[in-house]
């Protein structure tokens, strides 16, 4: 029996931090070394052009991501890594599903919205720094999916119009030629709040994060910067009211998250407490380091597992879009 197609998408934008791993990155290997899917993991690399016009940034980037998924568990004899620019057959669905996009579904595409939105609270025109790459997105992204038979993706809340927009344009093409494209289905993730260091959301542009590939001094001088209240040693502390206590369970066993708890209500240290999320954190986090500072040491390794990722998917890209071009009568039937 076939297994279902599973795809995940990563855009490159430099090392992960631990909201990132432990929100996104950790359950998407976790389901795509699992075996039950036939699972594929592919580099956004074009979809970073919308803003990134620095070449030598974008191709760290790109090692970077490629490293840190490897590096975190993704089992390339198990899931198919590859770069969306190495696959062209992409652009050229990407062309051909445009023709069956309606712009009004553009229009409401979230990204385009928000640009819009903070150009005309900023009193400026509303398209400013709107390029066509950004304005079409979403069908870029339908490309990616669709031209891989894909069944199944996994999105988070914030993702989830671009899968109902490729479920749009599978529609939209198939009224005029039947069922060629086959409709994909989300696999929404569960939705995991991070807490950075200063207890709000784990996020860049809160300036909170602690990356995952920091050097160990550093990751456990970032853990030390978690904000803390002013409650002396000896005073009992709530462990349900503590982002140490909220990471901390993300990294622990039951019985070591059950430890700490009763060591809060009894009385703890700020500093005992961080060295305890430091110890369970950097237990996880230190052979994933090893390996990713290798990979990045020696990137001709990297460059080998995306050619051989490349090669079996563009044998697959282009039955599949031979089959797109005969159906839309560009190719003798």
């Amino acid at each position: 029996m076939t297994k279902k197609i599973c795809l995940t998408g990563v855009k490159p934008t430099g090392i992960p931090h631990l909201g990132n791993y432990l929100s996104a990155m950790r359950p998407a290997i976790d389901l795509a070394n699992n075996g039950d899917f036939d699972g594929y993991v592919f580099i956004a690399d074009y979809h970073s052009l919308t803003s990134v016009y620095d070449a030598k940034k974008l191709s760290e980037d790109i090692y970077n991501v490629a490293a840190s998924w490897l590096a975190c568990g993704l089992d390339p004899e198990k899931v198919t890594l590859y770069k969306q620019s190495d696959i062209p057959e992409i652009l050229e669905l990407n062309w051909i599903l445009s023709c069956f996009c309606n712009k009004g579904l553009m229009n409401r595409a979230h990204a385009y919205k928000a640009k819009v939105q903070a150009n005309l609270d900023n009193k400026k025109d509303e398209d400013q720094g709107v390029n066509l790459g950004l304005f079409s997105y979403p069908v870029l992204m339908a490309s990616d999916i669709l031209f891989l038979n894909s069944d199944i993706v996994p999105v988070g809340p914030d993702q989830l119009q671009h899968l109902e927009i490729a479920r749009d344009l599978v529609n939209a093409f198939n009224h005029h030629y039947g069922e060629v494209l086959k409709e994909p289905k989300a696999l929404e993730n569960e939705s995991i709040l991070i807490p950075g260091l200063d207890g709000r959301k784990m996020s860049k542009s809160y300036d909170n994060t602690i990356p995952i590939f920091s050097t160990e001094k550093k990751f456990k001088k970032l853990i030390n910067k978690i904000t803390t209240d002013s409650l002396p040693p000896e005073e009992p502390k709530d462990p349900s009211d503590s982002t140490i206590f909220d990471l901390f369970c993300l990294f622990s066993s039951e019985q070591e998250q059950k430890d700490l708890s009763d060591w809060y209500k009894r009385g703890i240290g700020w500093g005992e407490a961080k060295a305890e999320l430091f110890k369970v954190a950097n237990r996880e986090i230190s052979p994933m380091r090893e390996k990713y500072d290798h990979l990045m040491a020696n990137r001709d390794e990297i460059d080998e597992l995306l050619e051989q990722g490349a090669k079996k998917v563009r044998s697959l890209a282009k039955i599949n879009l031979e089959k797109i071009k005969k159906v839309i009568g560009v190719r003798n039937v």
